[in-house]
């Protein structure tokens, strides 16, 4: 990975990225169908929900805006589209069954956004954006799963509506390490701030 690396650093990847508050907090699809290792889970999802533990505690301590996510498609599968075509399980995810439920140790609270998705990323065809616009996040913490999917496309689309994104690297997990930390090293050189719970919160509060 070495060589790698210095050509990234050669052709001006991976630069800083101040995190400038306000902040808010994204949590990608930690529901219990990801948390179950014989559905959608596996990996180190298991590890990352309980490190997001502290991360949304924190964050209700500070008055963040707090957003969660979850597949929900329809329960007549009307909308069943191309991602229900790559992987047809997720068209079982209905607004009622248990496995599309946000797991319980993250439950959201009163007043914090839970979009409905379709696609990976929490950003497309959601109220997202215009939410966090309005409560003056500059920068959004996410963490979820998995790393490789929803999370890497709901960061990409983050940056892209001017969002700074800090992924929390313990707060994410994915059902294979692999694909999990070659994410994370793509995202801190092209879309994101990357880096642990306890930095991530050190960074913060200088701010």
């Amino acid at each position: 990975m070495h060589k790698e690396v210095e050509t990234y650093q050669r052709q001006g990847f991976g630069q800083t990225l101040e995190m400038k508050p306000p902040f808010g907090l994204l949590i990608v699809d930690f529901v219990n169908s990801f948390a179950d290792p014989q559905q959608f889970g596996g990996g180190n999802i298991p590890q990352a929900i309980e490190r997001t533990r502290s991360l949304l505690a924190h964050a209700r301590q500070q008055g963040w805006p707090v957003a969660h996510s979850r597949i929900v498609f329809a329960d007549d599968d009307a909308d069943r589209n191309i991602f229900g075509m790559k992987v047809p399980g997720m068209v079982t995810l209905k607004e009622d069954l248990p496995g599309s439920a946000i797991v319980p140790q993250l439950a959201p609270a009163n007043g914090e956004l839970v979009v409905r998705k379709t696609v990976p990323s929490a950003f497309f065809g959601t109220s997202l954006a215009p939410w966090l616009t309005q409560h003056g996040v500059q920068t959004l913490l996410v963490a979820g799963a998995v790393t490789s999917g929803c999370v890497r496309a709901s960061v990409v689309d983050a940056m892209s509506w001017g969002f700074r994104p800090l992924v929390v690297s313990d707060c994410v997990g994915d059902r294979a390490l692999g694909p999990h930390e070659a994410n994370l090293f793509d995202m801190a050189q092209k879309y994101a701030a990357v880096m642990p719970l306890d930095e991530a919160m050190q960074v913060v509060g200088q701010r």
